[in-house]
């Protein structure tokens, strides 16, 4: 790949005159990058995905079943693989990456804690026989359950309700519930760190070493082109790959180190897990099979019950409203125009959907867009659709080559401690520049903004604190209620909305003009409608244009009604602009065309 190619220098590959990315959503590096590019998501997914087949073979009694462990693996990075494609293709179609969902872990924790479902007494000395009697019906439990809450969150999508919401949303609703997606996981950064923080302050250090001070540096790499064949060129290999050399850099360092016992060889000792040949990780790899495929009902007909549909629903809706935010800080960090509802709603859709496969060949968890994922892209400057669904491909390769993904959980926990202090604090932060469009001068504004983020920080540490806090009178009650007011992006976003919209405030107060300006693209012209274009679906747009019927239809690209300046929330009038005559004119979505 040479200079000439470098997308940054072609018309249409980036939005805005400052160009923040070097790789666009619809621009397409050279094809060993797509490898290289992906390799980083990939690795960044299957490290947040790792610790859920561990955590869900616990709860259904085979946490000593070693070949359990290794089939749930291949099945959550199979997965992972599928519903990125999915999503990136014919969902939201932003550079997203769906992963295995910690938040359904504390309700099938809830659900399996139920008398009927506690462990066998004698499970550790049980045969292979008696063992699989146990944990087959909780499996099989845990997937009919996740299957009715993943077709609630499909029913959510396809009928637009999600959509429909947007018209209450604004910035000081999406701020706190993007910045405490990352603030929130700062438990899960010191739970990956603390087994060595000298490791994790190294990774930490060498991917912004990477990204901020040598990223404008090219050195000289090999090059090949039909019109030059083989020479040398200047390529900023520091700027577009510092996750995957930070990784590889600390990973070396952890080896060198652990071949020469200078970490500790005694699995008690709080440096061990810095070690590359933990026990656990090489049993790992020993049990993984060489190729698996994941089928549906392999585990057998799934079982249904109440409390385990409506505890999983919690979860599904804290799913939801985070991937919202997602949504939304993917394309600020890729530079891409904001999604439309109807993008919304298709991605909620496909995430449920991709949700029901996910059970249906018996993950045991649903899948969700990876906010560390979308913190990457800022560091990166990589926003590729095409790099992105290269990393769909490795996780399907993942899953169905068990041996190649079972090596990645070789790397030390501590290495991917350090990475996610950065990207994780990367989307904290997109969510704080979403404040640019409101009066940050205004009493009103911060009030909403600093209690958002105070009880967003505070109500869920106090319900991890005390689990039986909640008493209603019905079990299903509680664990809904718990689950809720234990998700941090629940409680900021969902306090941040409601004041937003009570609060008196006018709509330049507010951010929202600004905000569904930029939401609708009222004033950018055709050069907008031509960015819109990425949100519509490949190859097939022109036949759905012939018929009519789709622009009603609430999660197709031609659909036309707008669903965000329906009302004006503080005078219950509709939403107008001014225009240089003083006239007032009714903002209008025009329906976008090829």
């Amino acid at each position: 790949m040479t200079a000439e190619d470098h997308p940054s220098q072609q018309p249409g590959k980036a939005r805005g005159k400052n160009k923040r990315i070097i790789y666009g959503v619809e621009a397409t590096p050279s094809i060993p990058l797509w490898f290289v590019f992906g390799l980083q998501q990939t690795v960044m997914c299957i490290t947040g995905t790792l610790s859920i087949p561990f955590l869900i073979t616990r709860q259904i009694c085979a946490s000593h079943l070693t070949d359990v462990t290794a089939r749930l693996l291949s099945v959550s990075f199979f997965m992972c693989g599928v519903a990125t494609l999915l999503q990136d293709t014919i969902g939201i179609r932003l550079p997203i990456i769906q992963g295995g969902s910690h938040t359904f872990i504390p309700p099938i924790v809830a659900m399996m804690s139920l008398k009927k479902w506690e462990c066998p007494a004698d499970d550790i000395a049980a045969g292979n026989e008696t063992m699989e009697a146990a944990w087959m019906p909780r499996i099989r439990e845990i997937q009919g359950n996740l299957i009715l809450a993943s077709l609630t969150q499909v029913v959510l999508g396809c009928t637009g309700l999600i959509g429909f919401l947007l018209r209450f949303i604004g910035p000081l609703t999406i701020a706190p519930t993007i910045s405490l997606i990352g603030l929130s996981l700062t438990v899960v950064v010191n739970d990956f760190s603390k087994s060595h923080w000298g490791v994790a302050f190294l990774s930490m250090c060498l991917i912004l070493m990477f990204s901020l001070f040598l990223g404008r540096f090219k050195p000289p790499v090999p090059s090949f082109t039909r019109a030059k064949g083989c020479h040398i060129s200047r390529y900023p290999i520091f700027q577009l790959a510092p996750v995957l050399l930070a990784i590889g850099l600390s990973w070396l360092f952890c080896h060198v180190l652990t071949i020469t016992d200078v970490f500790p060889n005694n699995a008690t000792s709080p440096g061990y897990l810095a070690r590359t040949d933990a026990a656990s990780r090489l049993e790992a790899i020993d049990n993984a099979p060489w190729f698996y495929f994941p089928y549906p009902f392999q585990f057998g007909m799934p079982t249904f019950s109440a409390a385990g549909y409506v505890g999983l629903l919690a979860a599904t809706i804290s799913s939801v409203i985070e991937s919202i935010g997602d949504y939304f800080a993917a394309a600020s960090v890729s530079d891409a125009p904001p999604p439309p509802p109807h993008a919304i709603n298709r991605g909620i859709a496909i995430e449920g959907f991709g949700s029901i496969i996910s059970a249906l060949v018996g993950a045991g968890h649903a899948t969700t867009s990876y906010s560390g994922n979308v913190g990457a892209i800022a560091v990166t400057k990589v926003a590729s659709r095409r790099v992105f669904q290269t990393a769909g491909v490795l996780l399907v390769l993942c899953g169905l080559v068990g041996k190649f993904g079972a090596v990645i959980t070789l790397i030390p926990e501590p290495i991917i401690g350090g990475l996610n202090a950065v990207l994780l604090g990367m989307v904290a932060a997109v969510g704080i520049s979403t404040l640019q469009y409101t009066d940050l001068s205004s009493s009103r504004n911060l009030t909403i903004l600093g209690l958002s983020l105070m009880l967003g920080l505070g109500i869920p540490q106090w319900i991890y604190a005390n689990p039986d806090a909640i008493h209603t009178g019905s079990t299903e009650l509680d664990q809904v209620i718990s689950v809720l007011l234990g998700t941090a992006t629940f409680v900021g976003g969902f306090v941040g909305c409601l004041l937003d919209n009570i609060v008196p405030g006018t709509l330049e107060e507010r951010g929202v003009t600004k905000w569904r300006q930029k939401l609708v693209g009222t004033n950018d012209g055709p050069s907008h409608v031509d960015e819109m274009k990425l949100y519509d679906f490949p190859f097939v747009m022109k036949y759905f244009r012939r018929i009519a019927c789709c622009a009603y239809v609430p999660f197709m690209p031609t659909f036309s009604k707008n669903l965000c300046t329906a009302k004006n929330s503080d005078d219950g009038h509709e939403n107008v602009e001014k225009q240089p005559n003083n006239k007032p004119v009714e903002t209008k979505v025009t329906e976008q065309r090829l």
